[in-house]
């Protein structure tokens, strides 16, 4: 983990890391260059704002790229590969540490909560907590926001992840869900829309959510170097008022509208399926109603990190978060 944002900072340092004020496409649309961490239906309002053409509507001709990481998404936003990127902000706080001259602030909150959930295996009868001491768990990848997460519910039920369990944390992301199918461990933490495709096909059981059991965070944000959002205020303003236009159609549209809007983007998820995890999601305020990340959340995020010993610093939350776009739009 400490060697993956080594050579991000390496990057940074021999990289010339300008930000150019935004290129016009065709028809007057402002290019921009948009880095997620990965496709998910966590992530509803980003695709909502591009399926519902609310980014057009605001003059932005959005290009979305998924890089599959979130050090491959820090790579992309520092080394100018894109514009913005949609990742955990503990990924600011792990280049602010390394000394970066040009810090990447989170601007625009869009989810609230963590998104996993904890699946069984072979659950009979109620669940609780202590079932989980001496089982083997296949956790997310060590310093990112799943993991750090899983942790900290884990210690707040009075288990100690590394001690009262065999805690698997090695496995790439991709390849955490077909581990569990293969046969490894009796507990795995996952994302949806695997979490509920295993359920219904009787590969395990959500028991728990561990959104519901962590509070409040800024799981997912948009994040931007500084210089950018300095040099393309307008460009910031005009992506923070359409995300906001996004997470107000969310809101107020029933999960089964949301998963029909977000089609395109998940052809291999059936719309059952996407309904029930856009539903669930939406039951646990997992979407930010407003893109305003909050201090509150900010330092909740920083004790989850320092909980799991990957904090490097505690940083205020001034320094790498940005909320002077996302309050203009909520009280425009």
């Amino acid at each position: 983990m400490k060697t993956k944002w080594l050579l991000i900072l390496f990057l940074l340092i021999a990289s010339v890391f300008g930000a150019c004020s935004k290129e016009q496409s065709s028809d007057g649309k402002i290019k921009v260059r948009v880095a997620e961490v990965t496709r998910s239906l966590f992530y509803a309002p980003e695709y909502v704002a591009i399926s519902e053409g609310i980014f057009e509507k605001h003059g932005l001709d959005v290009e979305l790229t998924t890089t599959f990481g979130g050090d491959k998404t820090m790579t992309a936003v520092l080394s100018n590969g894109a514009d913005i990127g949609l990742v955990g902000p503990e990924t600011t706080l792990y280049v602010y540490a390394q000394g970066a001259n040009d810090p990447v602030k989170s601007f625009a909150q869009l989810t609230q909560t963590d998104g996993t959930f904890l699946v069984a295996r072979n659950q009979k009868g109620t669940f609780n907590w202590e079932q989980l001491k001496g089982t083997t768990f296949l956790g997310q990848r060590k310093g990112g926001m799943p993991q750090m997460v899983g942790e900290y519910v884990l210690s707040n039920h009075g288990i100690e992840p590394h001690k009262d369990l065999k805690l698997i944390q090695n496995i790439d992301f991709a390849n955490i869900a077909n581990a569990f199918a293969s046969g490894t461990g009796e507990y795995v933490q996952l994302f949806e829309p695997t979490a509920s495709i295993f359920e219904k096909e009787g590969k395990g059981k959500i028991v728990a959510s561990f959104g519901l059991e962590s509070g409040k965070v800024p799981y997912t944000a948009f994040i931007a170097k500084e210089s950018f959002l300095k040099k393309n205020a307008k460009t910031a303003q005009k992506f923070t008022d359409a995300l906001y236009e996004a997470q107000a159609w969310v809101d107020s549209h029933s999960a089964e509208e949301i998963a029909q809007s977000v089609a395109p983007f998940f052809q291999d998820t059936p719309l059952d399926i996407a309904t029930k995890v856009i539903d669930r999601y939406k039951s646990q305020n997992s979407y930010s109603t407003n893109p305003i990340l909050e201090e509150d959340e900010w330092n909740n995020l920083q004790k989850i990190m320092k909980n799991s010993g990957e904090l490097p610093k505690e940083v205020p939350h001034s320094t790498l978060v940005d909320t002077k776009f996302a309050e203009k739009s909520t009280k425009q």
